[in-house]
């Protein structure tokens, strides 16, 4: 028997159910966010060709924490998206709750000039 906590099995089975409906195209990608105990990653795909367009990730950042770290993610990553050519994404909080590092990412993106 696998050593998957309860929490990580209900994330799973959230990420599962909400990953039938949130689905990228080329039109309007999917912004996807990872979110470990140290770090917070996003990256925005294309599922139909199956592609990563744009990345950030704050594991290379050395100034504050938490939200500090996801905020400017967010701000990278909008740049990124902005230089692809990118204006309207497809949010996936994998499962996640909306809420704290995911949040200030998504708020983060969307004052940088993402629509979703």
């Amino acid at each position: 028997m696998s050593k998957v906590s309860k929490k990580q099995i209900g994330r799973l089975a959230r990420k599962r159910r909400v990953s039938k409906l949130v689905i990228g195209n080329a039109e309007r990608p999917r912004l996807s966010v990872f979110r470990s105990s140290r770090y917070i990653s996003a990256q925005i795909i294309d599922d139909a060709k199956g592609i990563t367009l744009a990345s950030a990730s704050d594991s290379k950042l050395k100034d504050g924490k938490g939200l500090e770290h996801a905020t400017k993610v967010g701000e990278v990553l909008a740049e990124a998206a902005k230089k692809v050519g990118i204006k309207k994404v497809v949010f996936d909080r994998n499962g996640y709750k909306y809420h704290g590092r995911v949040k200030a990412l998504a708020e983060a993106a969307r004052v940088a000039g993402l629509e979703f």
